[in-house]
């Protein structure tokens, strides 16, 4: 009998809605979820995921994709775009024995809230038995995911940014390492920013206020998201109907909050503007972790760390927070707001040294799954190469190797998405400041025109082309680290007042 297209299209609805289920669930576990209901938690992802597993990887979805790939003609061009991504998934997973991988997801699961506890303590001992049975389930699933690449992080990457390797991504830190060493050595010829005020005490019923309204003009639709808490700031993936982000405060850092809910309310605002014929597929979706990384640090870094945002927004930023900023000029705060130096926490990095962050992790990283080092060993490994590549070493494990939830939630081969999602997003403003006047627009308040040209050249796009293809089709070009190491030298030598010479 032959298969239809609606069929394929009614599996596919299925595995979309459970993996909402999953999301909400996710979320909730990280925002109100009381301590005591882990366990319970944990069973529920479980069961979910195995529901999920079964349709993506099970015999019916077998059949289609062996079906649609004998008959292409059968699919619209839609239709083949969805086969791709299923076929990708399901070749990817459907060997993977299904009791492993329901345990694994409650390993996942526990793991996420013994990492609260692990923070309190600030012992990663406590984490470690969790992280050890991660990395093993992971490292016995590598060989059912392996489709030619190059070693086991490799096919960890791949996961997250389809058809990027360790062989292209060295080459990348090497440059960005040189890069910034040039650029920190240039503005040490400047003068170096007031600082005093960036810890001035806000309170933070005035920082939330001033997020949600900042995000809300940078195009976030409250009607399709919210605002809520968390100890670490993410973004909800249910659907462009429904894509909530959270943040987190610090009564003397406001920076840390406004730049928290700046950047995920671009992984929200992507969401909420994918082309509405891609509901319930996975072509609602960016390319690759590394775009959708591009989009919240589009505009974490490159809008809100922009001189022409501040040259706007600073006046509205005042009035929000009452006499606290009275007494200090929009140049100084500038100034102020951009100062760089290392710091322990990755979230908290200025754009400068955000790539070591992410250098520490991906070495770490390739050395665990490469068998060049131990989960015992990484807490000392995080030390020694905070004090090498930033000069400054965590007191404790909690503002080291416990700052971050990803490894407690399985997601190895994750963190270079974030330094590539800068050089995307350097890439994409680069383009759009060749037809478009950025600076008079972020100057100006109104950002639409800015939030219309990433619609209609990004996000109504999703996962319909390959992070290659979105790259070339949008800039002309294919990924290129200069234009990140341009930005940051001119931005830079602004914020330090260095002279051209």
């Amino acid at each position: 009998m032959a298969k239809t297209e609606a069929d394929f299209l009614a599996l596919v609805k299925q595995i979309s809605l459970l993996d909402m289920n999953l999301s909400l669930v996710g979320w909730d576990a990280r925002t109100y979820l009381p301590k005591d209901g882990a366990s319970f938690r944990g069973e529920l992802t479980a069961y979910i995921g195995t529901k999920e597993m079964a349709l993506t990887t099970g015999p019916e979805m077998g059949a289609f994709i062996a079906y649609f790939t004998e008959h292409p003609e059968a699919l619209d061009a839609k239709g083949q775009q969805v086969l791709r991504l299923v076929k990708r998934e399901y070749d990817l997973n459907h060997d993977i024995p299904a009791d492993d991988y329901a345990a694994y997801q409650r390993t996942v699961s526990d793991a996420q809230q013994v990492w609260e506890t692990a923070r309190e303590a600030q012992d990663f001992t406590v984490l470690q038995p969790y992280i050890e049975k991660i990395v093993a389930y992971q490292k016995q699933f590598i060989p059912y995911w392996q489709n030619g690449q190059a070693t086991p992080y490799d096919v960890l990457l791949d996961q997250y940014e389809p058809g990027m390797t360790v062989a292209q991504l060295d080459p990348i830190m090497e440059t960005l390492k040189a890069g910034i060493k040039r650029i920190r050595a240039i503005i040490a010829t400047g003068t170096d920013p007031r600082v005093d005020f960036m810890s001035r005490a806000v309170p933070e019923d005035v920082q939330e206020r001033v997020v949600r309204a900042t995000v809300e003009r940078l195009g976030y639709d409250f009607n399709k998201g919210d605002l809520s808490r968390s100890i670490h700031p993410f973004t909800v993936p249910l659907n462009r109907n429904d894509a909530r982000i959270t943040n987190r405060y610090g009564v003397h850092d406001f920076q840390m909050s406004l730049l928290g809910g700046i950047h995920e309310a671009g992984h929200g605002l992507y969401m909420q503007n994918f082309d509405p014929d891609f509901d319930y597929t996975p072509l609602s979706n960016a390319p690759s972790m590394g775009l959708h990384e591009s989009q919240s640090l589009f505009n974490e870094i490159f809008i809100g760390r922009n001189p022409a945002f501040w040259q706007g927004a600073y006046g509205r930023f005042q009035a929000a927070t009452g006499n606290i900023f009275t007494d200090i000029d929009e140049p100084t705060f500038y100034q102020g707001f951009m100062a760089t130096k290392p710091t322990l926490i990755r979230t908290e990095a200025d754009p400068l040294t955000y790539p070591l962050h992410i250098i520490v992790r991906y070495e770490l990283e390739k050395a665990l799954f490469n068998g060049e080092t131990t989960v015992a060993e990484l807490p000392a490994l995080w030390r020694q190469k905070y004090q090498e590549y930033l000069g400054i070493t965590p007191a404790n494990d909690t503002e080291g190797i416990l700052q971050d939830i990803h490894w407690p939630g399985g997601d190895f081969g994750y963190f270079p998405t974030y330094l590539l999602g800068q050089i995307y997003a350097a890439q994409f403003y680069h383009k759009m400041s060749q037809t478009l006047p950025v600076a008079d627009i972020l100057a100006s308040g109104d950002y639409a025109p800015i939030t219309e040209w990433r619609r209609e050249n990004i996000f109504r796009l999703g996962a319909s082309v390959t992070p290659q293809e979105l790259v070339q089709r949008v800039t002309g070009e294919p990924l290129n680290p200069q234009y990140w190491l341009d930005w940051m030298t001119q931005t830079f030598k602004t914020a330090y007042q260095v002279q051209n010479k």
